[in-house]
């Protein structure tokens, strides 16, 4: 008790004297003036001086960035842009879902493996042709059709170091995983009957050729660029080329066992669980905050900060509004509101707003919206129509609704370069990218039908392509 006593005395006598010595501190500090700061009554001003104090009081000299704040830029840039590349990588996980659960669980192992080599086997043949395909610079041998600037990417680059310079290596990560995305969507397309083996080689040939040779067109500087085509982050060049192609996949392969009765009507075939692909649905989304405003590609001034903001709010509000058009459509239609239509209305809104996002209004986003949200429940109508299985909408939801973006940005004057865009243009990018998509991979998918790659047997395809394919199953009870 009597310690606790004195120690609360000489602490409360320490907290009195101390103001006394800051004060006198202060007094001591006040009253010494260095000797630096003293200026001669006799000295007479610089010149410097004398324009120093002409210049008005409510102007700031602006001084030039500093190399130290030059560097810091670069780093933001660079680290951002890889965030949005994880973004964009995280969508194959998306896609995972949606195919897997809007598909028979038998083949489950089968979507699994075929989404997950899209990853691995693109990026690695993208590294060695499709980036040098697609960015051939001065590299072209047809100039603005066809160039290759070489294999591989640059691993150092010393001479970078300013804002808006994009260290190589990040730059070919965002733009790997780009062409993952468009392999991808085929899966769901052909889902359930085709063979592993010969989906490996169409995903390849896409990866390596077919993607990067159309997307050389507008963003490797190409004919449809000088043309004064726009499509900011793929609905044409990336979802587009996806979407094609999986319709030329549907067509070689025939439908599903089932899927069509005798006299032609559609058989309800319902995916084993659409908590999962609502989530995957819930994944995509999320990931596009990548794939949209990480097509701003730089990030550290304000101009391209508030970019950023208006594109990934024009994302979220076409996305909500491609859910609400499919949603009322298909309760109208078919009088009960169906979740699988409304799933794929917010990624038909997604897909929309892809080659625009960064030139409309937030109306004009939702808008978009909305509209792909109705292109996509009428495509899916009219491909029960025509007898095209596609078991997840990957054409009516990337096709269809990646044609509407590119058409869409002539259509509400998208500025590309200071200037609306071309709607001729418009109209030609977005005609010609999905048909030679399509046409080449209608050619790729005959000639694997043609030497027995393509579809699995009717014995195979009823017992499920997870344990006819790869001896396995996703569920074991």
């Amino acid at each position: 008790m009597i310690k606790n006593c004195a120690f609360f005395a000489l602490l409360f006598g320490t907290l009195l004297m101390m103001p006394a010595t800051v004060m006198t501190t202060v007094a001591y500090a006040q009253e010494e003036t260095p000797a630096e700061t003293e200026t001669p009554a006799e000295e007479t001003p610089t010149e410097e001086a004398t324009t120093e104090e002409e210049a008005p009081a409510d102007e700031v000299p602006v001084k030039e960035p500093s190399a130290d704040l030059g560097q810091l830029q670069y780093a933001f840039d660079n680290f951002v842009l890889f965030l949005c590349a994880v973004l964009v990588f995280l969508m194959q996980a998306g896609f995972a879902m949606v195919e897997a659960g809007f598909n028979s669980s038998k083949n489950s192992v089968n979507i699994l493996f075929k989404n997950s080599m899209d990853v691995c086997v693109g990026v690695l043949l993208y590294w060695v042709i499709g980036y040098g395909l697609m960015y051939p610079g001065e590299s072209w041998s047809i100039p603005g059709y066809l160039g290759f600037a070489g294999s591989g990417v640059a691993e150092t680059d010393s001479s970078l170091s300013g804002p808006g310079e994009l260290f190589p290596q990040v730059d070919f990560l965002f733009q790997a995983v780009f062409a993952a995305t468009a392999a991808t969507i085929v899966s769901g397309a052909v889902a359930g009957r085709m063979k592993f083996n010969g989906y490996i080689i169409y995903s390849a040939i896409l990866t390596a050729f077919i993607y990067p040779i159309s997307g050389s067109w507008k963003w490797g500087g190409g004919w449809l660029d000088a043309m004064g085509f726009y499509d900011f982050a793929g609905s044409i060049v990336v979802h587009a080329v996806g979407g094609f192609a999986g319709l030329a996949g549907a067509i070689v392969l025939g439908p599903r066992l089932g899927k069509y009765s005798a006299d032609g009507k559609p058989q309800p075939m319902p995916g084993h669980s659409l908590p999962i692909a609502a989530l995957g649905v819930f994944i995509l989304w999320f990931g596009w905050y990548g794939f949209n405003p990480g097509s701003q590609l730089v990030f550290s001034d304000k101009t391209d900060i508030d970019a950023m903001m208006l594109i990934a709010t024009n994302t979220t509000l076409a996305a909500a509004a491609g859910g609400i058009a499919a949603t009322v459509l298909s309760w109208v239609l078919f009088s009960k509101p169906d979740l699988s239509m409304a799933l794929n209305g917010i990624l038909a809104g997604l897909v929309g707003i892809t080659a625009n996002c960064d030139g409309v209004t937030n109306p004009g986003a939702m808008a978009i919206g909305a509209i792909a949200g109705v292109i996509v429940v009428l495509a899916i109508i009219a491909l029960d129509k025509l007898k095209i299985d596609d078991p997840v909408g990957a054409f009516p939801v990337h096709g269809a609704c990646g044609v509407w973006g590119g058409i869409a940005t002539g259509i509400f004057g998208v500025k590309y370069e200071g200037e609306t865009a071309n709607m001729v243009a418009q109209i030609t990018g977005s005609i010609v990218i999905p048909l030679y998509a399509f046409v080449t991979m209608l050619i790729l998918f005959f000639i694997l039908k043609g030497v027995g790659l393509l579809r699995v047997s009717p014995e195979e395809e009823e017992k499920g392509l997870d344990i006819s394919e790869h001896g396995m199953s996703a569920y074991t009870h």
